[in-house]
């Protein structure tokens, strides 16, 4: 049993094994036991395993803290709010997405599921990627720094343009060159069917594989940005993927309570913006001040206090929206 105190990516084998096995375990609970079929997913029950996928992710960051000391706990927990709270703009593009394609309520929980199996295992492979490069070239971080802060910016300046699904490239590329379905087959991704013109069989893909497509490239493009950020907080692969990943898992639940409510966030994509363009100042402040880094509790308060902002400024912004648009 030696082999599980052999250091992999700066952690023993043993931390890695425990969280596969809470992730497994998660997806298997999901899976086999709670949405074994296609049904629409309630407001109640949304909010209900939201709060038990943000409770189980920060008792998590607890472990961390406990395991390997406070700055390794703050860091995870840090790297976990901003991964939550970019998840939710990526749930408005997922909304915008499934409006696109007309994908049904009962449906979306299915896409939503195969996409994060993508997103753990696409997730994994870049942070693998991007440890290695920043443990060669650390100069990387403040590529990664500078990207951020250019992102923050242009998201600041875009944050009121709705995502156009259409004239996506990837989106377009699969349908000049894969024979797609007019309509739904149910909740099958691929199916078989006579060719109108020959009368042969032939194997089709529907609207439902090509919405699982643009969720996980939006994913991809998310990543992009998420990833720097993390590693912007902390180099530890462990922490970057674990808090990565926590947040991600809660992704299906927080998008079937808030996508309703997407109109009440007016203001988080400008808080999101000011998030992101902070976290990748960081490193180029501190050596301003000349020291090795930001103390990781001011960082996860500051990133707090701008999320709170954008979040309660939004909703008292928007308060009474529903029934203003009843009135009209």
């Amino acid at each position: 049993m030696d082999f599980l105190w052999v250091d992999m990516m700066g952690k023993p084998v043993w931390m890695w094994l425990f969280f596969i096995a809470v992730v497994l375990f998660l997806l298997v609970l999901d899976l086999g036991v709670l949405h074994k079929k296609s049904k629409e997913i309630g407001m109640a029950e949304s909010f209900a395993f939201s709060a038990f996928y943000i409770a189980l992710g920060v008792l998590f960051g607890g472990w961390i803290w406990w395991q390997s000391g406070q700055q390794a706990g703050i860091e995870y927990l840090t790297g976990f709010v901003i991964e939550k709270s970019l998840a939710m703009d990526n749930i408005f593009v997922i909304a915008m997405i499934f409006s696109y394609f007309a994908i049904p309520r009962a449906y979306q929980h299915r896409v939503l599921l195969y996409g994060i199996l993508g997103v753990i295992v696409l997730r994994g492979i870049m942070i693998a990627a991007g440890a290695a490069i920043v443990e060669s070239y650390h100069w990387v971080l403040y590529f990664f720094a500078a990207f951020l802060v250019f992102t923050g910016v242009k998201m600041l300046l875009t944050a009121d343009k709705e995502y156009d699904v259409a004239s996506n490239p990837v989106l377009n590329f699969v349908r000049r060159h894969l024979p797609v379905t007019e309509k739904l087959e149910g909740d099958h991704f691929v199916v078989r069917k006579a060719d109108e013109k020959t009368g042969k069989m032939k194997t089709y893909i529907t609207p439902l594989l090509l919405a699982l497509i643009m969720v996980e490239f939006v994913d991809l493009v998310f990543a992009v940005d998420s990833i720097p950020a993390i590693f912007a907080i902390t180099t530890d692969p462990y922490i970057v993927y674990t808090s990565n990943i926590f947040a991600i898992l809660g992704l299906r639940a927080l998008y079937f309570a808030l996508s309703a409510l997407i109109h009440r966030f007016a203001y988080l994509k400008y808080a999101l913006s000011v998030v992101l363009i902070f976290i990748g100042s960081k490193i180029f402040i501190a050596d301003m001040l000349g020291i090795a880094k930001i103390p990781p509790m001011i960082s996860l308060t500051i990133t707090l206090g701008i999320l709170a902002a954008g979040i309660f400024g939004s909703l008292w912004a928007t308060r009474g929206s529903k029934q203003k648009a009843e009135a009209e």
